[in-house]
């Protein structure tokens, strides 16, 4: 069994201190009664150990984690899987001056390509079921063979509709061409427990688990994991430069918890996953994806000839708050910590909204993702004056911010890429991000 160290040392010392140091509730009054954990928002003090150079039981926590994951080396985050993100491309920029990326890659991604002068390779998978696929690993391949500024892979999996992506291929690649293998693992935390050919850190250099998203962990808490000891200066370097210098105890206490929770409760585990079969097998007359990851459960509601959105909206007022509708699916983000008895509830509250006539024939078909038309580079973009225009007059423009389908934030256009008509009638049709008044941003003609 393993010891929670960070949670217990806080809970010792709470009872005994008075608060004469950071943060400002002191934990006393109208605060301590609306916010009863206040105690254990502390500081860094001669008990509770300094994220920034642990030599305490954060370090203690860190060594268990990897352990635990099979990293040789793992840290706390309480800045969410961004600032792990940022680390990777960090340690990427190290090597070259590009980077394969997945088109469905986190805005952190993104971000940290803008950060750090990466060039994004963006590489697509093809479409089943109106889901984008991970990418081939021939595409990586070839990319690799043929260029040797490129730092490596920066993948993303699982996805948000539980796709695990080819790891072991990918491995087999960034190997043989002595690249790394990065990977955004933030929402597959829980596969380290029970389904290690899919867990990101079975094959990666580098990874990061969100371990808010699918272990009993506050929001924002993560793991940044190495497994390459070169690694591990560049990792520490950077991490030093976006993990905030204020971190939160009751964050960091709760990632740890998260992970030992399962590592010493792995009966937890089974109860969930059998209960999330048991709903699936139950409802013969709903289509599920076929995701490959558990916690993913997403209805289709195509067949059924419902607008997702719609069912979603009906389910709110049954106190149902799913993850998110694409317009076709509804997400049902679940985790270990899923009680069967909520997925029960859930069962009955979707089929008395599947009841309701006026939701029949109201499914409108999601706009699928065309394949980008990249003519100049994301930098090349970034570094242009820029204007928004009309959708309807951006055909033939080249992009200067990315701009999407959301949920789940796809990039339909990625700096650099032209717009083409395809993009536009993708964006005319769905959920965007990236859109201001309807208009899209592109590089200004001279």
């Amino acid at each position: 069994m393993y010891d929670y160290h960070i949670y217990s040392r806080l809970k010792k010392y709470a009872k005994e201190q008075k608060s004469f140091h950071m943060p400002g509730h002191k934990a006393h009054g109208d605060f301590k009664s609306k916010f009863p954990d206040a105690t254990i928002d502390v500081t860094e003090l001669s008990y509770s150990d300094n994220l920034h150079c642990p030599d305490g039981v954060i370090a203690a926590a860190q060594r268990d984690i990897a352990e635990i994951l099979g990293a040789e080396k793992s840290y706390i985050t309480t800045d969410g899987s961004s600032s792990g993100v940022y680390a990777m491309a960090y340690c990427a920029s190290k090597r070259g001056n590009k980077i394969i990326v997945f088109r469905n890659s986190h805005q952190s991604v993104w971000n940290a390509c803008k950060l750090f002068g990466l060039e994004p390779l963006v590489i697509q998978g093809k479409e089943s079921d109106g889901v984008l696929q991970p990418s081939d690993s021939e595409i990586i391949e070839k990319l690799l063979s043929a260029d040797a500024n490129i730092s490596g892979v920066l993948a993303t999996s699982p996805d948000y509709y539980g796709n695990v992506a080819p790891l072991a291929r990918y491995r087999e690649i960034t190997k043989k061409y002595n690249r790394l293998l990065l990977v955004d693992g933030a929402h597959g935390a829980h596969l380290t427990f029970g389904d290690k050919k899919k867990y990101a850190g079975t094959y990666a250099d580098m990874w990061v688990d969100g371990a808010h998203k699918t272990l009993a962990t506050l929001t924002q808490g993560a793991i940044v994991n190495v497994n390459k000891t070169e690694l591990i200066e560049h990792a520490e370097e950077a991490l030093s430069l976006f993990r905030t210098t204020s971190p939160s105890y009751p964050i960091m206490a709760s990632v740890e918890f998260g992970v030992k929770y399962l590592a010493n409760n792995p009966k937890i585990i089974t109860r969930a996953k059998t209960a999330v079969e048991e709903f699936k097998k139950s409802e013969s007359g709903f289509t599920v994806y076929p995701s490959a990851d558990w916690t993913k459960l997403l209805i289709d509601f195509k067949p059924l000839g419902m607008s997702a959105d719609k069912v979603l909206s009906q389910l709110e007022k049954k106190g149902v708050f799913a993850e998110f509708s694409d317009g076709r699916y509804i997400l049902f983000y679940l985790s270990p910590m899923t009680d069967p008895a909520e997925l029960n509830a859930l069962k009955k509250k979707l089929g008395a909204v599947l009841e309701n006539k006026k939701l029949k024939n109201t499914y409108k078909e999601k706009p699928s993702v065309p394949e980008g038309d990249r003519s100049y580079s994301f930098q090349y973009a970034l570094r242009k004056n820029c204007e928004w225009v009309e959708l309807d007059d951006a055909v033939g423009r080249m992009c200067a911010k990315n701009a999407g389908i959301a949920p789940p934030c796809i990039p339909v256009v990625v700096s650099g890429e032209m717009i083409t008509l395809a993009a536009v009638k993708a964006l005319s049709q769905a959920h965007t991000f990236g859109l201001k008044d309807g208009k899209i941003c592109v590089v200004k003609k001279w």
